[in-house]
């Protein structure tokens, strides 16, 4: 199987990003970008990338927590890590706001108890071969709830 031009400019930004946070000098750079860009397969892309870290990827699995307050996760400008990620909220006495991109699969699942669990206005289904975010937990006493990016605005 051969290298996408899509996963080659995803390696491209973290030699970028590992040059401009110190990780990797300056020396190295273009190095680096030579043998990303020479690379053919997805392996020769990994081996280019070798040691440096994914940059800002959610990852396909976490838990988001609120107690006593709020708390707000914007996944608009997000990199998903997998196809598939799973966010387990949980929140007790208090609030949570997740916004999602308006072109991603969206799943939400979960109970409010003396609360709310929903998706006020999140889009159900994106492009085909978009990343699929799952949103599941609790609320108690409190309130989960999913929009859509348009929806923020």
């Amino acid at each position: 199987m051969l290298a996408s031009e899509e996963d080659r400019e995803r390696v491209v930004e973290r030699v970028r990003g590992a040059v401009a946070d110190g990780r990797l000098p300056l020396e190295e750079l273009d190095g680096r970008l030579t043998r990303v860009h020479g690379a053919r397969t997805p392996g020769e892309l990994r081996s280019a990338a070798h040691g440096l870290p994914e940059l800002g990827s959610v990852p396909p699995r976490f838990t988001a927590w609120s107690m006593w307050g709020g708390g707000r996760l914007d996944l608009t400008e997000a990199r998903f890590a997998a196809r598939e990620t799973v966010i387990r909220a949980v929140v007790l006495w208090g609030g949570t706001g997740i916004v999602v991109p308006d072109d991603i699969d969206v799943e939400v699942r979960g109970f409010g108890l003396f609360g709310v669990f929903g998706g006020r206005g999140a889009r159900r289904t994106g492009r085909p071969g978009a990343p699929r975010v799952v949103v599941k937990g609790i609320a108690l006493f409190g309130a989960v709830v999913v929009k859509s990016k348009q929806e923020k605005r």
